[in-house]
């Protein structure tokens, strides 16, 4: 038979909280500056209390001063046992650490890196399984001159959903910018991927588009569609008012004044000779 009992609430030991003085000077590692208030006492088990108090340090907002006291059975000397820090309810804190592999982002990879993949990534799966990619199929049986390994179909997923919402989908600002006839998938220089990802996904081969030799949605689009064509308005060309008349011509008779021109001088001849 047995019996259980639900575990005993620590009592707070009076001695050791009244200590209050006994926990603050027990705080050596900082000036009296970086302790603040004391904001009270928890009771950690049978004659064993931590006390705490602000933290005044730079950087540390929201933490507390946490100093563990005792004492031995019918004593009323109260003796320190540590001293640390401890996070409070609203302190700052740094990020959750996450594994190297998680903290990767796209372009991270420069010239010269590594990266290796893990042998359980669930994006790929061995090359000598069934897929229900064609694409795939084609060397999945190739023995010994295949792919060791191939995209799985979760990884397919990943990927179509990345490319989907990212730069090269239907919602980037190129893509909402663009004429609703301009897509990618009428284009004349969009090139469909093989396989399973061949209705949604294709490659741009235009080299005066922005996504040029980059995997671009069915329904992306851009200014420069094969089949964008500029019509050029007939605009009526108004005839300006007439400046000036020359349909009349007005006699005007020059006479030489004395003196302009030497008598011994030949007379000029009219015309060109």
């Amino acid at each position: 038979m047995t019996r259980t009992t639900a575990a005993r609430a620590a009592r707070l030991d009076q001695v050791c909280a009244s200590a209050v003085d006994v926990a603050y000077e027990g705080i050596t590692e900082v000036e009296p500056s970086d302790i603040g208030d004391h904001l009270g006492a928890i009771a950690e088990g049978d004659r064993l209390v931590t006390h705490l108090f602000e933290c005044q340090l730079a950087g540390y907002r929201g933490w507390r001063w946490a100093v563990t006291v005792t004492r031995v059975p019918r004593s009323r000397q109260v003796t320190v046992c540590e001293t640390f820090l401890l996070p409070g309810p609203d302190a700052m804190l740094a990020p959750s650490w996450l594994p190297w592999q998680e903290r990767l982002k796209p372009g991270d990879l420069g010239v010269g890196d590594l990266l290796p993949t893990q042998p359980d990534d669930d994006r790929l799966a061995p090359g000598y399984l069934l897929s229900d990619d064609p694409a795939v199929e084609e060397t999945a049986w190739e023995f010994g001159l295949g792919r060791v390994r191939v995209m799985s179909r979760e990884g397919r997923i990943e990927t179509a959903q990345r490319w989907y919402d990212g730069d090269h989908g239907p919602e980037a600002p190129i893509s909402v910018g663009a004429p609703r006839s301009a897509r990618c998938g009428t284009c004349g220089f969009y090139l469909p991927l093989a396989g399973a990802l061949r209705q949604a996904f294709g490659v741009c081969g235009n080299f005066y588009a922005p996504d040029d030799g980059r995997a671009v949605s069915a329904d992306h689009g851009c200014g420069a569609h094969s089949e964008t064509m500029l019509e050029a308005a007939e605009t009526p060309v108004e005839e300006l008012p007439t400046i000036y008349d020359d349909s009349e011509v007005e006699a005007i008779a020059v006479s030489r004044a004395l003196g302009s021109v030497e008598t011994a001088e030949p007379a000029e001849p009219y015309g060109h000779g």
